[in-house]
């Protein structure tokens, strides 16, 4: 029972806490705040910076939206950011929900919706934008909300997270929600750096708890043999699963694994195939099982039975997704009820009144449709964006059962189930195929577990032929999702700043950057070790005093001693091996060596040549009989040709009898001192540079002999410790390369990206060290996206000059699109001369850039491509989505997506300051060409 005085101080706290704003908007919630949202909440409130890292589906967008609250209660703009269209559409209508949409905008770069509002949902790259160009719509804004900020450490568009903690001004206050990663006290002590007070609040804790399962067959197994929740699978150790016997793994499965591996062991598999010509049973190509599969269809059946749905399942491949729903529709699996077919058809046909009869069915509508009726979905970044929002809306709603999905639903996206499968654990990443991380792991199955719906989660596994149960645990009780930065300095971001700041305290402010600030705290773990060396050092120094002399001048003779030698040694091997190859490379049918060693020692003759290879290997016979093939490693130097005979035509290795007369010739051509083949005679075999190498190493051994310290009674013992010496001091300078390495990084990138600029004149340094903008590099400041310099210059060029809108919006599809996999083959003819000329311009640009890239160390600009060239040219010549999709691999959405990114950059360049007005005119009708149909298409009311 408390004390008065702790009741006294709960009262008092309580009275407190009454009286302020958080109080005030808790009032609006159907639910109580979870402690770690009060904290940070509070944080908010008194001013500060907040950094939230929780699970998916702990609520941490509760803080984002308090801060939105308080900008509204204060009167000021609050900006929430997000890294994709599809969760700034779901956040905008949330948004709208609470406050209206006279107080709600959204800025997605291809839609604009009351973009003055006090509340704008905007994607990260519009904000930075803003920022660049000093927009007016940064008046009175207060608060920004970052929402899934662990987008920092992606590899293509990361950066732009850092431009915008970096440049958002020091008066507004800055919410950051982040994914559960492994190092957020680093992240929040750069924030707290470069932004100001800043509180960091983790919570590792799962509102709905998840339970891990895998699925053998048809049965849903423990993965652990008690019951471990996520929460309390503990921070493991690299090799697997905490040493607790709370985390043994199920015993059922490690029986199932250990029978599974006796039986690939017994078939061979996992070994090294037999050589070439050998028989027997063939070994499989997959590891075998003996559990029986389960399809699809029966899987979700089996889901449903045990109330698992609705349920995610996640298969890396689009067309995996698409041919999940297909076998589920053919098996006349239904999982919705006759209401719920009836609201899901009135949803379905009222989202997708405005799509053409024509493009439905390059669309897939039909069997789309036919799925969603029946609760079944496919989710993925191919589909047509229409068509992924009803299946987010629907889903949400409870209304569909069963998704099947690839990792973007992950991505942010509010669609949490009661569980998450995952078929694999391995996904292909564009090169090769790999294990999933730890931290995907999280991420996916993050998914599972409603709150306020479910009262657990659940993770499942499929088991797959050699799935490890170990290693599946390990990811399941794992922690280690570092956030790291990807930030480089880019041509627009260099020029903004130098326009923006100068160049000076541009390259400062980019000192600032989490990167920078990342490399600067691995300095400190290298400079520390780097002391602790140099005092090692020093021991080592006074370890190998002599009385005699100066011992490290003596040890350095030494060295310099055995590295000579060792040098002219290496310098001898090559040589010979040189020599060896090239005399193998002379040899002629019927030349009779000798081989000093290996199998093939003693006299052969030679069969065959063979220089196909990266060495010569010609086929021989030997003394006993024996056909082998020779290589240099069986020469220690030139081969010598001591005899020749003449090999019968009719020669067959195979014969036995062919062999033993050969053998016999060979005996008798060496037995009768048979001359060999006129040519033959290799020349004398001299090592070049082996004089040179003997005069020094006869030197370095006289200056040792004169030494002083040579003839010290302690000289091996002094000659122990100085090579140690000489070992640490090497050691210990790598690390200070490594260290001059990473001290100012960031700053030698910007200084390069400088340079290339100044080479295109596009920033001129004058006599007293300011730098001018020239107006080519005033465009290019209002150019964003990856292949930005390239764009520039094709506008410098006049690469734009000569299109009609339609052609306009091919081009600029050649400077934005990005195939998946890399094109090959030769280039596609243009639909237009004009646009031929256009293409041949950029290409041109794209080669000297690069040439200049390489030049500065740079990472290089990505190619033109020409994948969409077509496409859009037709879509702008007002053909029908199936008219323009003809003959190219596209996916409709993927065709959408990228007609957006192309209006996006046609956008970009009618807004270019000083630009043509001609060319700007035909930017803004080849958006209104672009712009139609599917692609016009959004879910949210302009």
């Amino acid at each position: 029972m408390s004390s008065p005085s702790e009741r006294y101080r709960a009262a008092a706290e309580r009275t407190a806490f009454q009286k302020t704003r958080l109080y005030a908007f808790t009032q609006t919630l159907e639910f109580e705040l979870d402690p770690f949202q009060r904290e940070a909440c509070e944080s908010v409130e008194r001013g500060r910076g907040v950094l939230v890292a929780a699970p998916t589906g702990a609520g941490k967008t509760v803080i984002g939206e308090f801060a939105v609250y308080l900008a509204l209660e204060r009167g000021l703009k609050a900006f929430y950011t997000t890294p994709i269209k599809a969760l700034s559409n779901q956040k905008y209508n949330e948004l709208v929900h609470t406050y209206g949409t006279g107080r709600v905008g959204l800025l997605t770069g291809d839609v604009s919706v009351n973009p003055n509002a006090d509340v704008v949902v905007m994607t990260t790259e519009v904000l930075r934008n803003m920022l660049y160009a000093n927009s007016d719509t940064l008046a009175d804004l207060g608060y920004v909300v970052m929402d899934e900020v662990h987008y920092l450490a992606d590899r293509f568009r990361g950066a732009v997270w850092e431009e915008v903690i970096i440049h958002l001004p020091a008066e507004v206050q800055l919410v950051s929600l982040s994914a559960t990663v492994s190092n957020a006290e680093e992240f929040g002590a750069w924030l707290d750096t470069v932004r100001g007070d800043t509180d960091v609040v983790v919570s590792e804790h799962r509102p709905v708890p998840l339970w891990q399962h895998v699925m053998v067959g048809k049965e849903i197994l423990d993965l652990f043999a008690s019951e471990v929740a996520f929460d309390e699978a503990a921070p493991a150790s690299e090799d697997g699963p905490a040493p607790d016997s709370r985390y043994t793994v199920n015993p059922e499965l490690m029986k199932l694994a250990t029978s599974e591996h006796r039986l690939n062991r017994g078939a061979g598999w996992g070994r090294p195939g037999g050589g070439r010509g050998r028989r027997g049973p063939s070994r499989p190509v997959q590891p075998m099982t003996r559990v029986p599969k389960a399809s699809r269809p029966q899987i979700i059946a089996q889901l449903d039975k045990e109330g698992l749905l609705p349920a995610i399942t996640f298969i890396f491949s689009r067309n995996g997704c698409e041919a999940a729903v297909r076998q589920c529709l053919e098996s006349g699996l239904l999982l919705t009820s006759e209401r719920e077919r009836q609201v899901i058809a009135r949803r379905v046909d009222e989202a997708t009144v405005d799509i053409l009869d024509e493009d439905r069915d390059v669309l897939g509508y039909w069997t789309w449709r036919e799925g969603l009726v029946r609760g079944i979905a496919a989710h993925h970044a191919g589909m047509l964006p229409a068509f992924k929002e009803v299946v987010e809306q629907l889903f949400a709603d409870g209304l569909i059962q069963a998704v099947f999905a690839t990792e973007t639903l992950a991505l942010g996206i509010n669609m949490p189930a009661r569980t998450v499968v995952l078929e694999k654990l391995d996904k292909f990443n564009g090169e090769a195929h790999v294990n999933i991380t730890a931290g995907e792991y999280t991420q996916l199955t993050g998914r599972a577990g409603r709150r306020g719906i479910d009262v657990e989660g659940h993770g499942v596994v499929l088991w797959q032929p050699g799935t490890d149960p170990a290693a599946v645990a390990g990811l399941a009780s794992r922690r280690t999702y570092p956030l790291n930065s990807s930030f480089r300095p880019t041509y627009n971001m260099s020029i903004n700043l130098i326009a923006q700041f100068g160049r000076p305290r541009a390259r400062d402010i980019l000192e600032t950057s989490f990167a920078q600030f990342q490399a600067d705290r691995s300095v400190v773990g290298l400079a520390k070790q780097v002391r602790s060396r140099e005092e090692t050092l020093a021991g080592y120094t006074t370890a190998m005093t002599c009385h005699l002399g100066d011992f490290a001048e003596y040890a350095a003779l030494r060295r310099a001693l055995k590295d000579a030698e060792r040098e002219s040694a290496t310098s001898r091997s090559r040589h010979r091996r040189h020599a060896a190859a090239d005399s193998l490379e002379r040899l002629r049918r019927g030349d009779i060596v000798e081989v000093p060693g290996g199998r093939s020692e003693g006299y052969a003759v030679i069969l065959e040549t063979d220089l196909s290879g990266h060495e010569p290997r010609p086929s021989v016979l030997t003394m006993d009989k024996q056909v082998r093939r020779l290589s240099v490693q069986d020469f220690d130097g030139p081969v010598e040709v001591v005899s020749s005979i003449r090999v019968p035509k009719s020669f067959n290795e195979r014969s036995p009898k062919s062999r033993r007369d050969l053998a016999s010739s060979i005996r008798n051509a060496l037995h009768e001192h048979r001359p060999p083949r006129r040519g033959a005679e290799y020349r004398d075999f001299v090592v070049p540079g082996s004089e040179r190498h003997e005069r020094q190493i006869t030197e370095l051994r006289r200056k040792l002999k004169a030494h002083p310290c040579h003839g010290c009674s302690e000289r091996e013992d002094h000659a122990r410790w100085a090579e140690r010496w000489f070992k640490l001091r090497r050691e210990t300078d790598q690390l200070m390369s490594q260290i001059q390495g990473r001290t100012n990084t960031i700053a030698k990138t910007f200084d390069r990206v400088c340079e290339v600029l100044a080479s295109y004149g596009y920033i001129t340094t004058g006599s007293d060290d300011s730098v001018a903008i020239s107006p080519a590099g005033a465009r290019l400041r209002r150019i964003y996206g990856d292949r930005d310099l390239l764009v520039a210059l094709c506008l410098e060029h006049g690469a734009f000059d000569d299109l009609d809108a339609a052609e306009m919006a091919a081009f600029a599809s050649v400077l934005v699109y990005q195939s998946k996999r890399e094109e090959t083959g030769i280039r596609p003819r243009m639909p237009s001369i004009s646009l031929e000329t256009s293409v041949e311009t950029a290409v041109r640009e794209w080669a000297s850039l690069t040439d200049l890239e390489e030049r500065h160390r740079l990472p290089l600009s990505s190619e033109p491509e020409f994948g969409l060239v077509w496409p859009l040219f037709k879509w702008a010549r007002g053909r029908g989505l199936q008219a323009a999709l003809q003959g190219t691999d596209l996916a409709a959405g993927d065709f959408v997506r990228w007609a957006k990114q192309v209006i996006d950059l046609l956008d970009q360049l009618a807004k270019v300051p000083g630009l043509d007005r001609r060319i700007a005119g035909l930017c803004r009708d080849a958006i209104d060409l672009v712009r139609r149909g599917v692609v016009a298409y959004s879910g949210v009311s302009d």
